[in-house]
């Protein structure tokens, strides 16, 4: 098995692959950062993936690579892959995460969003497409850091196995 996560670099897509590389090390799992790019120059202008220069034209190659490297400084361990679509629409780009991790089978998907709750509405976000699916867990992750959590202090003999 493997855990899956749709990377387009927001600090929450960032976050949701460091948490998948944490459980992934933690639990000996493969751990996937998936780029979803859409052919699309003012696409990729407006999420900050491109800045349009004469010197280096627009291309899905180009893109997918500054995402392959941003994978590499947080989880050198993950793997990477990237699609290429025609549209940049929030549903397209849903679908083909869905298509792929269809094709892997992920255990959990780790998901980068602040739309949590508009999840089960989803209108414009990608989030929503993939964890509609049925086949994996899904990990929301809406915070770049994990909240802390207090030790648990367990007495001597308090815990019985049941």
């Amino acid at each position: 098995m493997a855990f899956l996560v749709p990377f387009d670099g927001s600090y929450l897509a960032e976050a949701a692959l460091m948490r998948a590389a944490e459980y992934g090390e933690a639990l000996d799992e493969d751990v996937i950062a998936l780029s979803v790019v859409p052919d699309d120059e003012s696409y990729a202008i407006d999420v900050g993936w491109y800045e349009q220069r004469e010197d280096d034209p627009f291309s899905v190659q180009y893109v997918a690579g500054k995402l392959r490297d941003g994978v590499a400084d947080i989880a050198p361990e993950a793997a990477f892959r990237h699609e290429r679509i025609d549209t940049g629409t929030a549903a397209a780009i849903a679908a083909r995460i869905t298509e792929i991790a269809d094709e892997i089978r992920p255990s959990v998907v780790f998901l980068g969003t602040e739309n949590v709750g508009e999840i089960a509405q989803p209108v414009t976000s990608v989030a929503g497409g993939v964890a509609e699916n049925a086949t994996y867990d899904v990990h929301v992750v809406r915070y770049y850091a994990p909240p802390s959590i207090p030790a648990v202090g367990l007495e001597e003999g308090s815990y019985t196995e049941g």
